[in-house]
């Protein structure tokens, strides 16, 4: 489980978010899966995988598929001007598109998302149970943005047993299990968002976090863990 910070608030810092889209069916994608377990270790970055569906049909149904990360992922593409998705592919900060195994890519990717300015987003813990509170601090947005609630596995072992990858067993990092839009915020007055980590718990969830995003499928410009138990 993701631990509490003794002051959530004075602990919250920008994380840049680093999306991988991937599949238990995709011979290419246990390096990117393996880079992402690397990444999600690191105090600025909040890695989450997106496991896709459409590549089930080559003969292994990938156990966390969400028609949500396929939709996704093409809403970033069409974005950007693409023509097609494919696996594995790093979205860093909801705008710099690059192969997901390439590590000399994605942490250039980082680094310039990194000098982005970011909204001011932080939590503290509400009164109750498993009861947090993400604020949002007033900004001056060019458009309104997106509140997407997220919550995700930390890790999961998958040994699979047909497809490309049949008898490997592969580790896949902060899975996402459900996305939600949970908001929009035009930034003219703070925010107070309500989290009831209590429901996320019971969904057998070990985490969740706060995404705001311009524009639906824009750049994101501020994110948040949500604290543990």
């Amino acid at each position: 489980m993701l631990a509490a910070a003794p002051d959530a608030r004075a602990a919250d810092k920008p994380l840049i978010v680093v999306e991988l889209f991937t599949s238990q069916g995709c011979n290419s994608c246990p390096p990117a899966d393996e880079l992402l377990g690397e990444l999600v270790k690191r105090d600025d970055v909040l890695g989450f995988s997106f496991h896709v569906d459409y590549w089930d049909y080559i003969g292994w149904h990938d156990t966390f598929a969400m028609p949500e990360s396929g939709q996704r992922q093409r809403s970033y593409v069409s974005r950007v001007g693409g023509r097609y998705v494919y696996t594995p592919q790093l979205v860093i900060g909801g705008k710099e598109q690059v192969v997901g195994h390439d590590k000399r890519a994605v942490e250039a990717a980082i680094e310039a998302t990194a000098d982005r300015p970011m909204v001011n987003v932080s939590t503290h813990k509400g009164p109750g149970k498993g009861q947090w509170v993400v604020d949002l601090a007033p900004a001056d947005l060019e458009t309104p943005a997106t509140i997407w609630l997220v919550a995700f596995d930390n890790r999961h072992d998958v040994d699979i047993q047909r497809g490309e990858n049949r008898g490997k067993t592969l580790a896949y990092h902060n899975v996402v299990r459900k996305m939600e839009r949970v908001g929009t915020w035009d930034g003219t007055s703070a925010l107070s968002l309500p989290v009831d980590m209590q429901a996320v718990w019971a969904e057998g969830r070990d985490g969740c976090a706060v995404i705001v995003q311009a524009d639906g499928f824009g750049p994101i410009l501020g994110a948040v863990r949500i604290g543990g138990q």
